[in-house]
């Protein structure tokens, strides 16, 4: 093999590494599918999105049925709107709920779907009415210190703590 057969081969390793960098920070970033497809949108109004990102999947069963599309904030009511992007194919009766999950114990947050039992289904620019808010893990954190530090300023009773009267 000549020198210059081992540049090309160096140079053609090179290339298919700095491709397969490129696919895995699309993959990571959540831009891995570049087809949109024929998508219909809804509103959906949060208390608190938490870390919902643009282009974050939205989720019915586990499975991926659209992605979030934008994050707004509603300057008379002060709460999140989250656009939704969902496949044309996948209908959601009118009466469904829409929650933000995280996946795993510290994973990406998603909006999960919940399918509803009404005959009608949204139509394009409907908005969901019943939403649940993200679960901030500082918040579940600071509520249960803030509960053990009261437990432990208050006396305990009598009976519990040992003493005889």
């Amino acid at each position: 093999m000549g020198k210059r057969s081992i540049e090309v081969m160096v140079g053609l390793f090179v290339v298919l590494g700095i491709v397969g960098v490129v696919f895995l920070a699309l993959k990571a970033a959540n831009l891995g599918s570049f087809s949109s497809g024929d998508t219909y949108t809804l509103l959906a109004r949060f208390d608190n999105i938490g870390g919902l990102k643009v282009r974050a999947p939205v989720r019915s069963a586990g499975v991926t049925v659209g992605r979030v599309a934008s994050i707004t904030l509603d300057a008379k009511t002060y709460q999140g709107v989250v656009r939704l992007e969902v496949q044309r194919e996948v209908q959601f009766p009118s009466d469904s709920s829409a929650r933000i999950l995280t996946s795993g114990l510290l994973g990406d947050q998603y909006v999960g779907l919940e399918p509803g039992a009404e005959e009608k289904a949204f139509v394009a620019g409907d908005t969901i009415k019943q939403t649940q808010s993200a679960v901030v893990l500082e918040s579940l954190i600071s509520q249960f210190l803030f509960s053990k530090a009261a437990d432990a300023g208050s006396p305990a009773p009598a009976a519990a703590s040992g003493v005889k009267k």
